[in-house]
């Protein structure tokens, strides 16, 4: 049905005929409805549900080298002519004849979720932060705070071009948050925990709301025993999922095309050049089927696919979107991505991996005489042209005689992310993937990070040990 596009196809043609009318090399259509309900609790106190609705589109209309574009809220015929001749003003040459566009027929991709978020009552989503409260609390008296929140976004989209391409997607994804307050003699400690998924409501499982309760409780009494970080360079262990992080951050960014195009990233020019440790297998998925960055379609209707950025070492291609990848003269490899429909797309990851290799976490462990266990990092930054980084570590523990011990207070991993690269020197078989958002140039988006337990030979401990 054409109200399933979003846009009548009649409108579409309109409005990218007039996009193109002075001879445009490209137009295009995004439009954007999104949905999205939070419900928070505070001490077993319910204290906010919050819903919004967001509509409009964008038009990009791009000649030669210059981009105009323009957004509007206004999904009637009137306001996207209006946008699609001011996006024309700005990027507009004085020659050039007018060109025909016809849209071929829509490729529709259907929402991937058992339950639609919007069919579940107030009354559900309070239960499940009730649950989830309880058994953080069962962790006896220390847990003196407990504050959770249940969200849930529902996007759908449509992008048309000049190209003739028109396709949707419908994005689903759900997420409960748990942070947990423990208290004591050595003061106060907290514990976070996330479940998120690309998915509906049925992420709510009892199961997995309990574990996830659970993690942020332990956490945090964990850390009340905790030491003081110790202080130099060391062995790293990162614990499967969470150290994912770690290269969206030290080397992801720099793989994106734009800083590449523009030479800014220090992995410009290098591929087919030995860039990482040869246990290193770095891939951007899309289409990683749950993924807190998975997508059916990127932001510019170009089709999620598995991009190979580093294969044994070796750096074998970037992540493209439209624009860089057409001054490249090759295809977008689906990594075209924007905020909302206000914004224009720009080069992004989706869901960014190490892949595994033979070793177990047990043997990783004990083969480290000392070192440090992170078990979850924190929040980062990267200089894309120096590759130097930082990282919070918000779980992290002392290794001794390869044994994991005492845990310790949150400190920072300092590094650069191609010596990093070259320090890998254990990876396991256990991959695990965490949820995140990505910020770039004001810009966020979902994304999924995920690696193996592995080892980095060394990197500079920020602690306060003596």
């Amino acid at each position: 049905m054409a109200t399933d596009l979003l846009l009548e196809p009649d409108v579409i043609d309109a409005v990218l005929a007039v996009a193109v009318a002075n001879g445009a090399d490209f137009a295009e259509i995004f439009v954007e409805d999104t949905r999205s309900t939070t419900t928070t609790m505070d001490q077993r106190r319910v204290e906010d549900l919050m819903s919004n609705r967001s509509r409009g589109a964008g038009v990009r209309v791009i000649v030669g080298s210059t981009t105009g574009y323009a957004h509007t809220a206004d999904l009637s015929l009137a306001g996207l002519l209006a946008a699609a001749e001011a996006a024309r003003s700005v990027a507009q040459r004085q020659s050039g004849g007018a060109t025909v566009v016809a849209v071929g027929a829509a490729q529709v991709h259907a929402m991937r979720a058992e339950i639609e978020p919007s069919s579940v009552d107030r009354a559900r989503r309070i239960e499940v932060l009730r649950a989830a409260d309880d058994i953080a609390r069962s962790h006896g008296g220390a847990i003196s705070q407990v504050q959770l929140s249940i969200a849930d976004n529902s996007r759908r989209i449509l992008v048309a071009n000049s190209l003739g391409l028109l396709s949707t997607d419908h994005q689903v994804r759900s997420r409960l948050n748990v942070s947990c307050v423990a208290s004591g003699d050595t003061g106060m400690q907290t514990g976070r925990a996330t479940l998120a998924a690309t998915a509906g409501f049925e992420l709510f499982a009892p199961e997995r709301v309990a574990e996830t309760a659970n993690n942020a409780a332990r956490q945090a009494i964990t850390k009340m025993s905790a030491r003081p970080a110790p202080s130099g360079d060391f062995p790293i262990v990162l614990a499967n999922g969470f150290g994912g992080v770690l290269f969206h951050e030290a080397c992801g960014h720099g793989l994106e095309a734009d800083a590449i195009v523009k030479k800014t990233s220090i992995y410009a020019d290098r591929v087919g050049e030995l860039v990482a440790s040869e246990l290193v297998t770095l891939v951007d998925d899309g289409t990683c089927d749950g993924e807190w960055g998975a997508i059916a379609i990127d932001d510019e209707g170009a089709p999620a696919s598995r991009n190979v950025l580093i294969e044994n070492g070796v750096l074998t291609d970037y992540m493209w979107d439209y624009v860089r990848a057409t001054q490249e003269g090759r295809a977008s490899s689906g990594n075209g991505r924007r905020q909302t429909y206000q914004d224009l797309p720009m080069v992004r990851m989706t869901n960014t991996f190490l892949e595994t290799r033979d070793a177990t976490p047990d043997q990783i462990i004990a083969d480290t005489p000392y070192g440090v266990y992170v078990a979850a990092l924190g929040g980062g930054q990267v200089d894309t042209s120096t590759g130097d980084f930082v990282f919070g570590m918000t779980e992290a523990y002392l290794i001794e005689n390869g044994e994991i011990t005492a845990p310790l207070r949150e400190a920072n991993l300092v590094g650069n992310g191609p010596d990093v690269l070259a320090r890998v020197d254990a990876v396991a078989n256990d991959f695990a993937m965490a949820p995140g958002t990505c910020g770039k140039w004001g810009q966020q988006v979902p994304v999924g990070s995920g690696q193996p337990t592995m080892r980095l030979t060394g990197m500079t401990v920020g602690g306060t040990a003596a």
